[in-house]
């Protein structure tokens, strides 16, 4: 006999929640057998024990649920696995980029915050050998940045990381 499993055999094992379960079935990844009056039970066997592990597996990659459902499915298909390789890859590649992207802004960021870091902390050090009152003056006018520098930073940066690649 197949092993089958409950909602709630599952969702103990992944982690998850029932809802979160009922939700990858209405979004087709998940299809389970009914049973029990008015098909109330849901029986899952070791296939969508399987889909369910690479669902997951996939948005820890960053996918989509949909991107997921579309490879899932072409493995289910008789055909050659290349189609489903090169499907992978394209999206592997495309998430690749975005998190590139998102690491050159956020490495951007950092350096930008070392730099105000650097500064505050050499007007504290000007602030405290001088022994002045007002403390929060000089260091509200040097450390922030001009409006028109603040906006345009992403943009640089976006610019830095394509000129990278």
């Amino acid at each position: 006999m197949a092993t089958t499993y409950t909602i709630s055999d599952l969702a103990q094992e992944f982690d998850l929640t029932t809802r979160a379960m009922r939700f990858y079935e209405d979004m087709g990844l998940l299809q389970p057998q009914r049973q029990g009056p008015g098909g109330r039970t849901r029986i899952y066997t070791a296939r969508d024990r399987t889909r369910l592990k690479l669902t997951l597996r996939a948005k820890r990659l960053g996918l989509s649920l949909t991107e997921a459902r579309e490879i899932i499915d072409m493995y289910d298909s008789p055909r050659d696995t290349g189609p489903q390789l090169r499907k992978f890859l394209d999206v592997l590649a495309g998430h690749r980029r975005q998190l590139e992207d998102q690491m050159a802004d956020l490495q951007a960021n950092l350096e930008e915050v070392k730099v105000h870091e650097k500064e505050a902390r050499a007007l504290l050090a000007k602030v405290d050998k001088k022994g002045a009152a007002d403390e929060s003056a000089p260091l509200a006018a040097s450390a922030a940045p001009p409006a028109a520098t603040a906006a345009a930073a992403p943009k640089r940066r976006r610019a830095a990381a394509r000129s990278a690649d």
